[in-house]
């Protein structure tokens, strides 16, 4: 859309992932015009702690927006949203960091979202067996916020516990940096919080959890106001926010994702019609949208609330407002791809071979997989037959959610050659897939009936990964035409907030778009049958051998 001198209008969506922060300059429909990055820093300071600085990131957050701004005017710019993990932010009573470790550096004040310090707080969470664990599986997750909260209160009470005025998910920390307001997004209390927008905080959960004092004045520490998925937060930017984005004072600043349900709203909405998918014509229910990068997350989406055993929700309003959302996930995809390769003896070798060919390295492997294949005269998917992997190195988080169980791989020889290092890791992306069916297979028992998976991410750029999930599940893919989908997805949120659009949904329709189909290979749906099997007996062998350790 144009305004009447015919100026274009852009959107800007800023996402803090894992380990970087990016932003990008997107059009109203959709097209992804400029993008910048800097990365962030980690600190891990003690084993299954990882913490970051909200100083840090905000800066980031700052400059990469400067970086795609400066081609324009800043009148033409109608809208900013901002996805990020669902980490959590500490800040005092004059909003400035407190320290959530014993290190006591206070700009380290940021729990990040793969922490799992809290598993034992989270376990005693879970044997409350509260009303409310059923809008996340029965199961209370180390990387949801309770834990966290009660961890900082057990661990560091003199300290962080008792200087900490406000806690904040680190998407509503954005938008409170960018607009002053503690108004907080649906999509992060309702997925991470326990919050209910029809029910509200449920006290007795809090005090049962012994966080009763989080109740103190009208529950102004975790959040008194809250609104929906791409609502106008406040008065739009401040002054100061302004100043430090290079934006206008008043910008639009619409309430912010998670950085996995700014990747859902990037794609599930697309238009399909033309692709011959079995989505068309059918309600955006039949949708799952999968985020695969770090880790993965499996957003499914129904007009009432679907409990799925071991997966989260259903959230009213997480990501798309009024509609329920299921939400499954892995928590090492990526990182457990690069952990399995990058530890191989045979990783200097291929590190050598890529950089001959001038390939990224995983290019280099689904090359060497295919060779290998041609050798033989058979599918590269058939080449990992007795080489079985059950994924869960940082544990399970759907379906079975026990952030307990631990990797296993069942099928290794006594080489370790650059054949042996390319078997291993297809057979990773083969049990990830695998995972996603284990998932599927949940929701689809809990009500849910879905046809199409549309995956965005960094993963989603590797077509080995992209057609073994479709061989694996039966279904078919979409990939999306901007390969950026979490920014545009962020866009969207300014977009609904400028008011340029009426709807999420509308904005969805206008600004996602198909880029690609990928389609099942039906004749090889038997072996996965036959492996997805194995995997499951992999999971039942290895939770009895973890029980007889532990009698």
């Amino acid at each position: 859309m144009a305004g009447s001198d015919s100026v274009e209008w852009y959107y800007v969506g800023v996402d803090v992932g894992t380990a970087s922060v990016r932003a990008a300059l997107v059009t109203r429909e959709g097209q992804v015009k400029t993008t910048a990055e800097e990365m962030v820093t980690i600190w891990k300071p003690h084993s299954d702690h990882y913490v970051q600085s909200s100083t840090d990131i905000w800066a980031k957050c700052c400059s990469t927006v400067r970086k795609v701004t400066q081609g324009v005017q800043r009148n033409q710019v109608r809208g900013v949203g901002f996805d990020a993990t669902c980490s959590l932010v500490v800040l005092d009573q004059n909003f400035q960091p407190v320290a959530v470790n014993q290190d006591g550096e206070a700009e380290r004040n940021v729990v990040m979202w793969m922490d799992h310090r809290a598993a034992e707080q989270a376990a005693r969470i879970t044997s409350t067996g509260h009303r409310v664990l059923s809008r996340v599986g029965g199961v209370m997750s180390p990387e949801m916020q309770p834990p966290k909260l009660l961890w900082l209160k057990e661990n560091l009470r003199a300290t962080c516990w008792r200087d900490a005025a406000h806690f904040l998910d680190l998407p509503d920390f954005l938008s409170w940096k960018a607009t002053a307001s503690l108004a907080r997004s649906l999509c992060t209390v309702v997925c991470k919080w326990t919050y209910c927008p029809t029910e509200k905080w449920d006290t007795s959960f809090w005090t049962a959890i012994g966080l009763e004092d989080l109740l103190e004045n009208d529950h102004s520490k975790i959040g008194s106001v809250t609104c929906c998925p791409g609502s106008p937060v406040g008065e739009g930017l401040t002054q100061e926010a302004a100043a430090e984005l290079g934006l206008d004072t008043g910008t639009a600043v619409g309430a912010s994702l998670i950085d996995a349900h700014a990747g859902g709203l990037g794609v599930i909405g697309a238009d399909v019609r033309g692709f011959s998918l079995p989505c068309e014509d059918q309600p955006i229910t039949s949708r799952m949208a999968m985020i695969c990068g770090t880790s993965s997350c499996h957003m499914a989406i129904s007009q009432g609330p679907l409990f799925v055993p071991g997966v989260w929700g259903p959230y009213l309003s997480g990501m798309v407002p009024e509609l329920w959302l299921n939400e499954g996930g892995q928590s090492a995809t990526g990182r457990l791809i690069d952990h399995v390769v990058k530890g191989h003896v045979a990783y200097p070798q291929l590190q050598e071979q890529a950089v001959k060919g001038g390939e990224h390295i995983y290019s280099y492997l689904n090359r060497h997989l295919s060779s290998m294949a041609k050798d033989l005269g058979a599918p590269v998917e058939l080449l990992a037959s007795s080489l079985h992997v059950w994924p869960d190195f940082h544990g399970n988080r759907s379906p079975l959610a026990d952030p307990t169980l631990r990797g296993a791989v069942v099928g290794l020889p006594l080489s370790q050659t650059l054949d042996d290092l390319a078997l291993l890791y297809l057979a990773t992306v083969q049990a990830l897939a695998l995972g996603t069916q284990h998932i599927l297979e949940a929701m689809t028992q809990a009500g849910h009936d879905i046809t199409t998976l549309f995956l965005c991410g960094g993963l989603s750029k590797n077509p080995l990964y992209v057609q073994i999930h479709a061989n694996a599940t039966g279904l078919p893919l979409v990939l999306p035409a901007q390969t950026e989908a979490v920014l545009v997805g962020a866009a969207v949120l300014g977009a609904c907030a400028s008011h340029d659009y009426s709807s999420i949904l509308e904005a969805m329709e206008k600004m996602a778009k198909v880029g690609k189909v990928v389609q099942p290979d039906h004749e090889l749906w038997s072996f996965y049958r036959k492996k997805h099997s194995v995997f499951l007996r992999l999971h039942v062998h290895q939770r009895e051998y973890m029980a007889l350790m532990n009698d």
